[in-house]
């Protein structure tokens, strides 16, 4: 005779060997997922989203049908965009932590020997929608591989009170640095300065100073991506008239704001213009009893949005790279790659996408025609913002010693020590003196 437990062993060894002759075959015709996805969690680290609805979207709607479709856990955190990069960096280090880290701008460089490869992924979506944009590519690969899979470009504008800019005679925005000195004179001395960090802050800081910069003239290195250059008469112009662009028509106690403090300051009616996403206007839309004008007339109707002006050597912009890198150390990397497919899958993405409203411009030239965009006039400055900008390093690549630079903020730090009272000539040189301290490692 045999026992009961002899028989239940029999039984599942019997099991194991339909399976392995079913192969996948067998396991696709149960309609169930292999065991494996079944109990793999994918921690997935983001910033705290500028548009409340998205992560809403993300938590409540998106995360619990990928959970179900694909038979895996998914761990959404969010957090400050300012601690991405220190988690990232904490996670590298101790060999442990999310699987899949939102990364900025070309910190992807960073962190490219400690990334899995997603080439193919990267490619694929780029093949199906039209191609990837130069800059979201340039972004996240040196090349040989994608260190990360390009997500958003967030466009930087600046967002304005059309009125306030009427009253004093600037029925549109103005086209130079020259002319905006001027208007803005105007508006702080009427009470409404303009609002502009020089901070340790990942967004609004670097996408002001370096298209600032390079609108003179100014660069960090020459072609060679080696040659240190920052030191040249244009950048030092630059510097000079930030200067006083400064005194004469900005909020001086903005210094050290961060991402969000333009924001409060722009819906509490105590700035008239200030360089950033979209994200103020798309507020003022979401609460129009809330936000309203000093004549009680809903503030949404009272914000345009424009590109950063032009200087001698011309109109730039540099907008903020979004990317989600997959970290070695995961132990879960072929769910990680699983979900990444998902989320990027064109009926999955396009409801992230219309949750943005504009606010976030997706890496591919495919979303350039989506409806989203002829809802709303307003946003339109912000359709092309990934075709447009330019990358930190410039003249040379955005390498990783362009992202060390970025990351130390350098540049950011030259324009802030001279509005504090540093000479043009000396911020310059400690700019120099830094650069070079990266550039020569």
């Amino acid at each position: 005779m045999v026992s009961a437990k002899r028989r239940s062993v029999i039984k599942l060894a019997g099991s194991a060997a339909a399976v392995a002759s079913t192969g996948m075959a067998g396991i696709l015709a149960t309609g169930r997922t292999p065991a494996y996805a079944q109990t793999k969690t994918v921690h997935w680290l983001r910033w705290v989203d500028f548009v409340p609805a998205s992560d809403q979207l993300m938590r409540k709607e998106l995360m619990p049908q990928a959970e179900k479709e694909l038979g895996i856990k998914i761990n959404y955190e969010t957090v400050n965009g300012n601690d991405l990069q220190p988690r990232a960096t904490a996670a590298i280090q101790s060999g442990a932590g999310p699987d899949l880290i939102q990364a900025f701008n070309n910190n992807t460089y960073i962190y490219a020997n400690s990334v899995v490869d997603l080439t193919d992924l990267a490619e694929s979506v780029g093949k199906a929608e039209g191609g990837l944009y130069k800059y979201c590519r340039a972004m996240c690969s040196d090349g040989k591989m994608f260190m990360a899979m390009p997500w958003a470009v967030i466009g930087g504008m600046i967002a304005y009170r059309k009125s306030w800019f009427d009253e004093v005679g600037a029925t549109s925005f103005p086209k130079t640095w020259a002319e905006y000195r001027d208007v803005a004179k105007k508006l702080k001395a009427k009470g409404h300065p303009i609002g502009q960090t020089l901070g340790h802050t990942f967004g609004d800081a670097p996408t002001f100073t370096y298209p600032y910069m390079w609108s003179w003239g100014g660069k960090e290195v020459d072609a060679d991506g080696k040659t240190v250059v920052i030191n040249s008469k244009e950048t030092v112009e630059s510097v000079k008239f930030m200067q006083g662009f400064w005194k004469d028509g900005c909020d001086e106690g903005a210094l050290a704001w961060d991402d969000t403090n333009n924001n409060r300051a722009f819906l509490s009616q105590t700035i008239s213009a200030t360089l950033n996403g979209a994200s103020i206007y798309i507020e003022t839309l979401r609460k129009p009893d809330q936000y309203q004008t000093e004549k009680g007339t809903p503030m949404n109707k009272d914000i345009l949005h424009s590109p950063l002006p032009a200087g001698p050597a011309g109109q730039f912009g540099m907008h903020l790279n979004q990317s989600d890198m997959l970290m070695k150390y995961s132990k879960n990397q072929d769910a990680a790659k699983e979900f990444l497919k998902w989320i990027h899958t064109e009926k999955n993405f396009e409801k992230w996408f219309i949750s943005q409203k504009g606010f976030a411009t997706p890496p591919t030239a495919k979303w350039e025609t989506h409806k989203v965009w002829d809802e709303d006039p307003v946003m339109a400055p912000y359709k092309v913002a990934a075709k447009l900008g330019q990358t930190p390093g410039f003249a040379g690549l955005p390498n990783q010693k362009a992202a060390e630079a970025l990351s130390k903020y350098i540049i950011t730090d030259m324009y802030a020590k001279a509005v504090q009272g540093m000479p043009a000539e000396e911020a310059v040189k400690w700019a120099e003196g830094e650069l070079k301290k990266i550039y020569s490692a």
